[in-house]
C-alpha cells in the first residue's frame, strides 16, 4: 500500500495518503453540513449526518496513521472524536422516537 499511484505539483500520493486526505475531508466537511443546517432551520443544530461524517473520516485517518504512517500522536488524535461520535450516534438511535407522518402535516405544504 506504499506504492507511488502519481505525482502531483512535487506530492507524492501513495493509497495510504489517499485514505489520510479523504478522510481529513470527510472529517471537515462535517462542519461544512452542521452549517448548512443551522442555517437552514436558524438554530443551532447537529444533523445525525454530522456525526456519521465524524466517524467515517475519523476511522480512515485513523487507518491511515495506524497502517500508513505508524504515528501514535495521530492515533491519540483521531481515536477520541471516534469514540464520542460513535458513543453520539449511539444515544442518538437508542432514544430516537419514529417520525411520525400525519396527513396535512407541514411536510405537505
Amino acid at each position: 500500500m506504499n506504492d507511488v499511484l502519481f505525482h502531483l505539483h512535487g506530492l507524492t500520493i501513495t493509497p495510504w495518503k489517499l485514505i489520510g486526505y479523504v478522510g481529513t475531508f470527510l472529517f471537515t466537511a462535517r462542519w461544512f453540513v452542521q452549517f448548512y443546517a443551522t442555517r437552514k432551520l436558524k438554530r443551532v443544530v447537529m444533523p445525525m449526518s454530522f456525526w456519521y461524517l465524524s466517524i467515517v473520516g475519523s476511522v480512515m485517518t485513523l487507518a491511515y496513521f495506524v497502517w500508513g504512517k505508524n504515528d501514535s500522536v495521530g492515533i491519540i488524535q483521531n481515536a477520541f472524536p471516534m469514540f464520542v461520535s460513535a458513543y453520539n450516534v449511539f444515544v442518538h438511535l437508542r432514544h430516537h422516537q419514529p417520525e411520525v407522518v400525519s396527513p396535512g402535516g407541514s411536510e405537505e405544504s
